[in-house]
């Protein structure tokens, strides 16, 4: 008998088991709405521009080479991916620090981990992580992965009226146990699409500061809301004004379009240098015994475009989600169909 014998077939991951089902459709109408990547026009992989000309630049540096990075990451990403998410100079640099993660999952997991250790006591699996309802299906895992038993559901969608329930929102934070952990999605909410505005974020933050909620954005998509990076850390760099401690996972699978590179951010908001400097000791020995060191060519990508002014105006979205020329009448035609059809 194998010693593997008692091990259960899991369940396919959904997102992945749907490409792998739309691959396999022989439909010549079919559009693949899954995984948010850029496409040619004829629907195949598109690298951006940009990406392409700063791989030959990293190419042909002889000053690079593949010795290890520091353990919480390529100094120049951190610095400049936190930037772009928190603004300029919202907060004192020694408030501020980052730990470059295998994409927004891996941010969200040393996020996770880190909680588990020191949030609300030592090692307190019992802390409320409250995901809103619904969200991407990773959240609710993530959390309960890295030990969390007590993940729930607070009110966002508002089936009847097809719009975010503040009232409901509101709700569960004020009735939520104190301390307790609210994973927010930055901007362009998965799955709904729909943000609160200006001022439901206003409100938001007022419950949060005063019943001393944790705050953890997830910032997977920052660009795609609005076509503003500001616009889309708006969110963000208000609860930052108000003086939340707080953590930011940052990906740049979609503005990027570096799925496989698997680049990440996790932004680390302190009251001031003492508390940072040992949170990210912390941080440290919790990469060294998940990743131990993370890869570069990814983070250097990123970081050479975010700091130059002339690649940073090239970068920008075109197109998702496999929408092309030839196919965005048919889709139209069908999401009015299910969205007019819906019982």
């Amino acid at each position: 008998m194998s010693v593997f014998s008692e091990v259960v077939q899991a369940v396919p991951v959904a997102v992945f088991k749907l490409t792998q089902d739309f691959n396999n459709d022989q439909d010549p109408n079919k559009v693949n709405l899954g995984v948010g990547a850029y496409r040619t026009d004829e629907g195949k992989p598109w690298v951006l521009p940009v990406v392409k000309k700063v791989e030959k630049v990293i190419a042909h540096d002889d000053r690079l080479n593949h010795e290890y990075l520091p353990i919480l990451g390529l100094p120049d990403f951190r610095a400049s991916a936190s930037k772009i998410a928190l603004g300029e100079d919202i907060l004192s640099p020694l408030q501020v620090g980052a730990v470059q993660c295998l994409g927004g999952t891996g941010a969200l997991k040393i996020g996770a981990e880190f909680l588990r250790r020191f949030h609300n006591g030592s090692n307190n699996t019992k802390t409320p992580v409250y995901v809103s309802s619904p969200t991407w299906e990773n959240h609710n895992a993530v959390f309960a992965s890295a030990g969390f038993e007590d993940v729930r559901s607070y009110k966002y969608w508002d089936a009847e009226n097809r719009g975010l329930d503040l009232a409901g929102f509101l709700g569960d934070l004020e009735t939520c146990p104190e301390n307790s952990i609210f994973v927010l999605h930055a901007c362009a909410h998965n799955p709904t699409g729909t943000d609160p505005t200006q001022e439901q974020w206003m409100k938001i933050a007022e419950v949060m500061m005063r019943r001393r909620l944790f705050v953890f954005f997830d910032s997977a998509y920052q660009g795609f809301a609005s076509g503003s990076l500001e616009k889309d850390a708006w969110a963000i760099r208000y609860f930052v004004s108000l003086g939340f401690e707080m953590f930011c996972a940052q990906s740049f699978s979609k503005n990027f379009g570096l799925y496989n590179e698997r680049v990440g951010n996790l932004t680390i908001v302190a009251r001031d240098a003492d508390n940072l400097q040992r949170v990210l000791s912390q941080m440290e020995k919790i990469v060294r015994t998940t990743w131990s060191n993370p890869p570069s060519q990814g983070a250097r990508l990123v970081a050479l475009t975010l700091t130059s002014p002339q690649l940073f105006d090239e970068c920008g979205r075109i197109n998702m989600c496999g929408l092309t020329t030839k196919n965005i009448d048919y889709v139209a035609q069908s999401i009015h169909l299910a969205v007019t059809s819906v019982q």
